[in-house]
C-alpha cells in the first residue's frame, strides 16, 4: 500500500514547527527518522494530513554538556550517538543499551528522539531514559515545559505529549565516574524488541550502594523502574547484598502480560533469573577492579 495523500513541510526552527503543529489542531504528525512511521504511513495505520519533517532543524541535533548532565537534541541518529565519545565514556550504559536499538541500517536514520518518543514498552532507550531518571524537554507554540521520563509514559505508545508539542532535548543527569552499568535483555533475534530486559547503573563508593537507577522493558504496558529493588540496594554494602532478594524486589514492581510471543510467567520467571545474574556479575569486586 501507499501512504494517503498528506502535505509535506520541512521547517527550519523549532518555533516554525511548532506553529505549524498547533495550526493543524491535531491533524500533523512530525517525523524524525521515520522507520516506525513509515512503514505505519504505508500501511494507512496512521494518516495525517500534515507531515512535519524536522530534519531541517539544527536546534534538535547533537550531543552537548548542560549543568549537572549531557544533552541529547532528538534529531540525533542513533549511529552517531553510538559513535559519540562523551557518552561513551560518562554513561557507558547508554551506548550499550543503544547498541542493541535495531541494527546497523536502521540506526543509521533512526534518532534518539523518535525512539524516546514511540513509546514502545520493549525498546532499549524509554526505559534507559526512566532508569537514568531523563528530563525530556518539550515545545509548544505554548511554550515549554520538562517531564521526568517516569512520567513521561502513560501507556503501549502512549505518552503525555499533546498533538501541538515536539520533544526538543533529552538531558541525562550525571552518573560519577566508576559507577557500575546493568544491561541485559531476552529477544527472539538480535534486533528484535526484547521479551524480557533490564538496563541501568549502580555507584558505589566505599563499599557500599550509593546510588541506584534501574528500569525494565518489556515487562509491562510502560518502562517500569525498579523502585522497590533501588531502594533495597541503597546503603546495603557488596559483601550484604542478597541478589535473588533484590530480583524479587525488581519483579515486585513489574506488570507483565501474556502475548504471542511469551507468557506473563515466561517474563517473570526470565526477568528474576537475569536481573540475579546480572547484579551479580555487576558488583562482582573482580569485576569492579
Amino acid at each position: 500500500m501507499k501512504p494517503a495523500p498528506f502535505d509535506y513541510i520541512c521547517p527550519a526552527s523549532i518555533a516554525e514547527a511548532c506553529s505549524i503543529m498547533a495550526e493543524a489542531g491535531g491533524g500533523a504528525t512530525a517525523i524524525a527518522g521515520g522507520q516506525t512511521l513509515m512503514p505505519l504511513l504505508n500501511l494507512r495505520m496512521s494518516q495525517p494530513f500534515i507531515l512535519v519533517d524536522l530534519k531541517g532543524i539544527d536546534e534538535l541535533k547533537g550531543i552537548s554538556r548542560v549543568e549537572g548532565g549531557i544533552r541529547v537534541g532528538p534529531m540525533t541518529r542513533q549511529a552517531d550517538a553510538l559513535n559519540n565519545e562523551m557518552l561513551a565514556q560518562q554513561l557507558p550504559v547508554f551506548i550499550r543499551a543503544l547498541s542493541h536499538v535495531g541494527h546497523h541500517q536502521t540506526r543509521n536514520r533512526g534518532t534518539i528522539g523518535g525512539s524516546i518518543a514511540l513509546g514502545e514498552p520493549a525498546a532499549e532507550m524509554p526505559a534507559t531514559a526512566v532508569a537514568l531518571e531523563a528530563q525530556i524537554e518539550i515545545a509548544s507554540a505554548r511554550g515549554m515545559r520538562s517531564v521526568a521520563a517516569e512520567e513521561f509514559y502513560l501507556g503501549p505508545y502512549m505518552t503525555v505529549l499533546e498533538p501541538d508539542e515536539l520533544v526538543t532535548a533529552i538531558i541525562y543527569p550525571d552518573w560519577p565516574s566508576g559507577h557500575v552499568t546493568l544491561f541485559r535483555e531476552v529477544a527472539q533475534r538480535p534486533g528484535d524488541f526484547a521479551l524480557v530486559g533490564m538496563v541501568g547503573a549502580i555507584l558505589v563508593e566505599d563499599g557500599k550502594v550509593a546510588r541506584a537507577g534501574i528500569a525494565w522493558f518489556g515487562m509491562g504496558p510502560t518502562p517500569i523502574k525498579a523502585r522497590q529493588a533501588e531502594a533495597a540496594l541503597i546503603g546495603k554494602s557488596i559483601a550484604e547484598i542478597d541478589a535473588q532478594a533484590i530480583a524479587e524486589c525488581a519483579i515486585a514492581d513489574t506488570a507483565p502480560f501474556d502475548d504471542h510471543h511469551a507468557s506473563a510467567e515466561y517474563r517473570r520467571t526470565v526477568g528474576r533469573r537475569i536481573f540475579a545474574r546480572t547484579l551479580s556479575e555487576a558488583l562482582d569486586p573482580r569485576n569492579m577492579a
